[in-house]
């Protein structure tokens, strides 16, 4: 039982707390914040490339946290974005990790990617992939 009451609380944390726990274990990164981070930026340029509705469905399987923060800075009239190819959607993320000294680009993008097939159902991540641009789409390998 939660202390304050507030049980939905206290298990988003836990939640995001394991989502961050298994990336950063798959990214062998021993910064957290850092690994936050990536999947903060990663799911905002996969958010930025879908239409409302099918970013309704893919959010509703996210922690409720996590949520929160994929829908932070969303601005609904300027998506989804036109750049259509793989390199606009690394060079996005490679500029806001620059700082993060464990980050290697692409292969750490993948590495979100395979957390978000581990969490969420195939038929979802299916669903996303096949409204991204086919560019973007190579970097998310299928579920």
């Amino acid at each position: 039982m939660s202390a304050q009451g507030l049980e939905v609380i206290d298990h988003t944390v836990q939640l995001t707390h394991e989502w961050i726990n298994e990336l950063a274990a798959r990214l062998d990164w021993s910064s957290k914040r850092s690994t936050l981070r990536l999947l903060r930026l990663t799911l905002h340029r996969v958010r930025d490339h879908l239409l409302p509705n099918e970013l309704a469905q893919f959010s509703a399987q996210l922690p409720l946290l996590v949520r929160g923060m994929f829908f932070e800075g969303w601005v609904p009239k300027h998506t989804p974005i036109k750049d259509r190819n793989a390199e606009e959607f690394k060079h996005a993320i490679d500029s806001q990790m620059r700082e993060a000294e464990e980050y290697r680009g692409p292969e750490d993008i993948r590495c979100v990617f395979d957390l978000l097939n581990a969490r969420l159902t195939k038929g979802e991540i299916e669903d996303v992939r096949a409204n991204l641009p086919m560019a973007i789409r190579a970097l998310w390998s299928a579920p």
